[in-house]
Formats: C-alpha cells, structure tokens, sequence
C-alpha cells in the first residue's frame, strides 16, 4: 500500500513538473512549429506547413544589433520533433564568431500549437531586449516582456499582460510605437505609444472600416519607420469582417509620435478612418474583385513609402484563383502606382522586400516546388533597378529542396550574411520544420536542429 502510494505521488510530482512553464530556459536545436489551418480545399489547407516565421502581421521578427555585432531574432518553436507545443523562442547570431546560442524560450505558450501567437521584437534605447508576444482574438492576451540585463538573451521578466495582436513595435526617435490589432470589430487596427518602455499611452483606434449599423469592420497591416521619425502602415479591409474577401490597399502615416495622421501625399485625416472611399485608399481592388495578402513595407530614400503584396481572385489555393501576382504599389510624389514582379502560387508564399538606392529586391519562394500549391516554395531574388517598375530574377537562392521554403523575414538593419531567414517544412502532410538563413550572394546556413554546445556553427549549405 505503501508502494503504491509513493509511486501515485512521483506520477503525480512529475505531471507537476512537466506542467510547468519552459520560460527561461535553452532549447537544444532550433525547431520550428509545423501547423495547419484544417480549412481543407482540393489543392490542400488554406495555410499550413513551416510557420515559425509567422505572420506577415508580426513585424519585426529580427534587429541587428551594431553595439554587440549579433543579430537577434525571435520564432515560433517547438518542444519535439513529434510534437506542436508553441515556444515562443529568442536567438543571437554572432557576426564575429559565425555561431549561434542555444536558444532560449521567452514564453511557453502551454495548450496552445497556433503561431498566431508567435513573438515580434524591439531593442530598446538601453540595449534591453523587449518581446511582444501575440494573444490571438479576445481569447488569448498579448505579452510584453523585458530581458533582465542588455543585450542578453537569458532570462526575461513579464512586463504586463494585456489585449492585443500581430504586434507591430518600433523604435523611433520620439520613443517606442506599437501597431497591433484588436478583435474589438472582428479585426481592428490600434496603436499605443510610450517614451520609457514602461508606460504606455491608452489604445487608440487607427482604423475600422466599415461601421455602417449591422456590418462589421477587419484590417491586416504592415508597417514600418523611415529616418527614426514617420511612422507608416498599409493595410487591406475585410469587407463584412471577412477575411476571405480581404480586398483594397490603404496607406495612413504620422510625422509625430501619432498625434496626427495623413496620407502620403500629407493630406490631414482624422483617425479612426471609418469609410470605404477616403484620401487614404491607394488602391480599390474591391471593385477588380481582388483579394489582398500583404507582405511587406519599406521607404525610398525620399520617404515615400512601397508595399509589398500578393493579389489574387480569392482565398481557396490551387489553380481556381491564379495568377497569384507579386505586386509593388508605391507613391511616386506625385501619385500611387503599381507594377507586378512576378508570380508563384499561394496567397500565402511570404517574402520580404529590400529597398537601398543602388537597387530594390524581393527574397521570396517563387518557384513552385517541392510541394506545388502549398505555402512556401523555392526561394528567388528579384532585382529592380528602376524603383519597382521592372523586375528580372537575379539569383536562386534553394535548390532540390525536400520541403518548401516559406516565410522570409527582413531583420531591421540586417548585415550580412544573416539578410534574411525562414523556415522549411511539407505544407500538405505534419513534418519537422528547421530554420534556415542567408546573404544576398546566394549562400545558405541551415540552424542547428540538435546543439550539444551552447554556441555551434551554422551549416553552411554547398
């Protein structure tokens, strides 16, 4: 009786243990979550496969950092190869040592499997290293967390709890600006602001368009700064709410801190923007019946600012709604006008867009394969020399690849020759998903899937 009972106890003490939260502690390899939708068509899920990189909406995902030489990125782990148990993950890249750290769990998102909840990234004015990780909807509450010393990935203390997601925070000259989402209307755009880190301005809407009685309002957005002082989105809006029939490209921008908004043009505008037709509106794609996917933003050197996006003829993958087109939509000075750069063949293939005054590019799985109408792909880089107009293939960057590459993501002042990174996996069937990063030379590191050392070398991909 005695035996039974003490062994009833050690059941039980190690459910305990194994039910405590991850937070704060190394992983041994850098496993990315595998996820799916389960919205099923003919030509597979919605969305599934590889998305530690996920969202397009969590921006950003990874700072160089010149003070200490590393580049610092955050992603959507996971536990075990067989298992879908969301980590919320932080890593370094060394730029003088060629290695990476273990990597460390911010937050063990316990229950849950959605990368929705995946994490986004802000370096404070201190070195402090500051992550937003996603809620998901009126569910789920977003995380703010601090790490205990500078620059230094360690160990991280929960600033606050509260309502948010896609979390969108930047460093600006005037202090710290959080673009995120709200479910307040389906999916509404807000911003907050703070000077300190510590204090945060009270939520204030950006947009919920329409509001018309008995409609709901959604948005996706993507932002970003030019000069340390313009803040700028763009976003789509999901006509009664629904996302499948995300349409239309606006573009909303404020000099100061958010105390006023305008167009790109400067045109003033009062926040929230709550009609369909407004100075705001870049594009009507409502009336061309075309769905909108955005993907990324930046700035020319004037400060005009260019999206980054996928249109297509609606949401179900597969041939039906093809071509899906790569398209760039940018303010001239003068006027909004946009071209396509290429094509591939998900509404959910994600790249990242690179602007410098030499040449602006695209890193995106374009080519179909290995699993055609699946998210992710072969991953290509585009070349314009002419601001976006034209576009030609300047360099592949994966080849025979045995799962497609999806989720390319631009770190803030990114150095070489971690430019960009992503993740791998099998859209259509659960497999191990690993991380990946490179240089715009066409070189390939794969992260380290199993460390035994605290730092280890990247593999080099030949």
């Amino acid at each position: 009786m005695k035996q039974t009972t003490l062994i009833l106890i050690l059941i039980f003490c190690m459910g305990f243990v194994n039910a405590q939260p991850l937070n704060n502690t190394k992983i041994d390899g850098y496993l990315g979550i595998w996820f799916e939708l389960n919205q099923k068509f003919e030509y597979g899920d919605k969305y599934s496969g590889a998305l530690g990189t996920y969202t397009a909406k969590h921006v950003p995902l990874a700072i160089y950092s010149p003070e200490v030489d590393k580049t610092f990125f955050v992603y959507g782990g996971t536990t075990s190869e067989e298992k879908r148990h969301l980590l919320c993950m932080i890593s370094e890249y060394n730029h003088k040592t060629k290695m990476v750290s273990k990597p460390t769990v911010v937050y063990d998102k316990q229950g849950v499997d959605d990368p929705h909840d995946n994490p986004s990234i802000l370096i404070d004015d201190d070195g402090f290293i500051r992550i937003f990780v996603s809620g998901r909807g009126r569910s789920r509450p977003g995380i703010k967390l601090k790490s205990k010393k500078p620059f230094d990935i360690n160990e991280f203390e929960i600033l606050s709890e509260e309502e948010f997601t896609y979390p969108q925070p930047w460093n600006t000259n005037s202090g710290y600006f959080h673009f995120f989402t709200k479910y307040t209307g389906v999916r509404q755009l807000y911003f907050e602001t703070s000077t300190d880190g510590k204090n945060w301005t009270d939520d204030k809407m950006l947009a919920a368009i329409p509001v018309n009685e008995g409609e709901k309002s959604g948005h996706y957005q993507t932002s970003n700064i030019f000069n340390g002082k313009v803040v700028g989105t763009f976003f789509n809006r999901h006509p009664q709410g629904n996302v499948d029939k995300r349409t239309d490209l606006y573009y909303i921008q404020s000099p100061d801190f958010g105390k006023t908004w305008e167009t790109a043009s400067g045109e003033k505008l009062k926040i929230p923007l709550v009609k369909i037709e407004t100075p705001a509106r870049a594009v009507d794609y409502s009336s061309q019946r075309k769905n909108v996917y955005l993907k990324d933003m930046g700035f020319d050197a004037a400060g005009n600012p260019v999206c980054l996006y996928i249109r297509s003829n609606g949401c179900e993958p597969g041939p039906k709604n093809a071509p899906y087109e790569w398209c760039i939509t940018k303010w001239d000075g003068d006027k909004w006008k946009t071209f396509v750069a290429t094509t591939s063949d998900h509404n959910y293939d994600m790249g990242s867009l690179f602007i410098s005054e030499k040449s602006w590019k695209i890193v995106a799985p374009t080519v179909a394969a290995p699993q055609k109408w699946g998210v992710g792909g072969e991953l290509e880089i585009w070349i314009s020399n002419d601001a976006g107009k034209t576009w030609k293939r300047e360099k592949t960057i994966t080849e025979n690849s045995k799962f497609n590459n999806s989720y390319v993501r631009r770190p803030v002042n990114y150095k070489a020759p971690f430019c960009f990174f992503w993740a791998s996996g099998n859209p259509h069937n659960f497999s191990k998903s690993e991380l990946w990063f490179g240089d715009f030379d066409g070189n390939v590191w794969r992260l380290p899937y199993e460390m035994k050392s605290e730092f280890e070398k990247p593999e080099k991909i030949d």
